[in-house]
């Protein structure tokens, strides 16, 4: 059973007052409310020199103005098990991804329904860290770091030791264990995360197109400083999700 015909209603997203800022007693893990990040709305789309550099094309407009704030209702997750795969098309380039269904079921049934329903077309990956964690935060359409689909659901498959190697594709979220929405994040370095309130979701890893985090990493964050905007700007433009069947 495929999730791909899941009838899409409206595009929901959560208000900041919605969420807290800060995630797990750490101003640096990753979290769904991030205050400190620059609201992407509006932005030029020229393509900045940073981004030449990392091998980026221009980056579209953020869609956020054409948005509504009508809440979803989760996914079903009957059917999620098994092998799936996913490719994430950027404006520098496709990132494919392994999800790990049968570990994190819920969170791979709501990516697949996001991914379904165009949730993340042109939106912006809104945040970089460089020091102490090393992650590339992404799926808030908004660009604020604000942006929920308008439901939430809990943590599944957190390591218990708090370790995140490279190429882990797992869940960004606010203080609230069941704050996981729509907002993920790539690691791109080793890197480890508060455990205290139930760590954060891993739902799968990167199998192609790492080399495209690492070269959005190695420009920095704009401006400077060590957690932001990234200076080369990606966003994604679109997100595929398919179940590999089993052979007969």
């Amino acid at each position: 059973m495929t999730l791909g015909r899941l009838r899409w209603q409206a595009l929901g997203l959560l208000v900041a007052s919605t969420l807290l800022v800060s995630a797990c007693g750490s101003s640096d893990a990753p979290d769904a409310a991030d205050a400190s990040v620059t609201n992407h709305s509006g932005a030029a789309t020229t393509l900045s020199p940073a981004g030449a550099d990392a091998g980026c094309e221009e980056a579209p407009a953020v869609p956020s103005a054409g948005m509504t704030t009508e809440p979803l209702e989760p996914p079903p997750t009957e059917g999620v098990a098994g092998t799936w795969t996913g490719v994430i098309e950027t404006n520098c380039g496709p990132i494919e991804v392994e999800l790990y269904a049968d570990k994190a079921p819920v969170t791979v049934a709501s990516f697949e329904h996001l991914a379904t329903a165009g949730y993340w077309q042109d939106s912006p990956c809104h945040r970089l860290t460089t020091q102490g964690i090393f992650v590339l935060q992404c799926g808030d359409p908004t660009g604020t770091g604000r942006g929920a689909p308008g439901y939430g659901f809990g943590i599944e498959n957190a390591p218990e030791d708090g370790k995140y190697p490279p190429g882990t594709l797992a869940m960004a979220r606010a203080q609230d264990p069941n704050s996981n929405g729509g907002q993920f994040f790539i690691v791109y370095r080793d890197t480890e995360l508060p455990v205290e309130g139930g760590g954060y979701s891993i739902f799968g890893r990167v199998t192609g197109g790492m080399d495209i985090v690492d070269r959005v990493a190695e420009q920095g964050v704009d401006g400077g400083g060590a957690d932001g905007i990234p200076a080369a700007p990606i966003s994604i433009l679109s997100v595929e999700v398919t179940q590999e069947k089993a052979s007969e």
